[in-house]
């Protein structure tokens, strides 16, 4: 039996034609919405082709291993967290970075990296760890010091009080929760991180 032609004239099933940033961005898509959808262990290049609408060879002759892809489609999709907000206030301008953060981490780029974090070991895993920290982390921490240091200046912060550690604690806190499903990650916690945690460690 002749295979039945779509509207335009493409047979149902066939790989749409596209090229270039049009193809990857179809194979980048695809890759994230199978990671959530089946995990990593679930998801293979075949999955995404067919998600992608494409032939299998057009994701071997660029990525020689999901996990490649991945890393990739990462690359180009999850949103960054963006410069030290600067309102004047210590605690808005904390609330507001960590507000932020919560939401790189709920995207959907976000979410494929909780999958792979939740469900890898530490080996497979470090990749896409190396990523989050240099994407997210990295410069959540950078932030939080630049804000603390101008609360320094404004007298909201205690003298000597800006250390690495401190930096650390805010997006530790919020990454553990994520990991290990402790709450559900709301919107209250971005306020709750900073004024039961952070700021009674470092108000004069």
């Amino acid at each position: 039996m002749p295979q039945q032609a779509e509207p335009h004239g493409r047979p149902a099933g066939a790989p749409l034609r596209r090229r270039g940033r049009e193809l990857e961005s179809a194979i980048f898509e695809a890759a994230l919405g199978r990671l959530t959808a089946a995990g990593y262990a679930g998801l293979t290049m075949e999955g995404i082709a067919a998600a992608a609408q494409t032939g299998k060879a057009a994701l071997y002759r660029r990525w020689p291993s999901k996990e490649e892809l991945v890393l990739d489609a990462l690359r180009a999709s999850l949103p960054p967290v963006g410069p030290a907000p600067d309102t004047g206030s210590l605690r808005a301008d904390l609330v507001e970075l960590l507000a932020r953060m919560r939401a790189v981490m709920l995207s959907e780029p976000g979410a494929a990296v909780r999958a792979i974090i939740g469900e890898a070991d530490r080996e497979r895993a470090c990749a896409f760890l190396e990523l989050v920290l240099a994407r997210v982390v990295d410069p959540t921490v950078r932030a939080i010091a630049e804000i603390l240091g101008r609360g320094v200046a404004r007298g909201e912060v205690r003298p000597g009080a800006v250390t690495p550690l401190v930096a650390d604690v805010a997006p530790a806190l919020l990454l553990y929760r994520v990991k290990l499903g402790r709450g559900a990650f709301c919107e209250a916690d971005a306020e709750a991180v900073v004024d039961e945690v952070l700021l009674p460690i470092v108000r004069p």
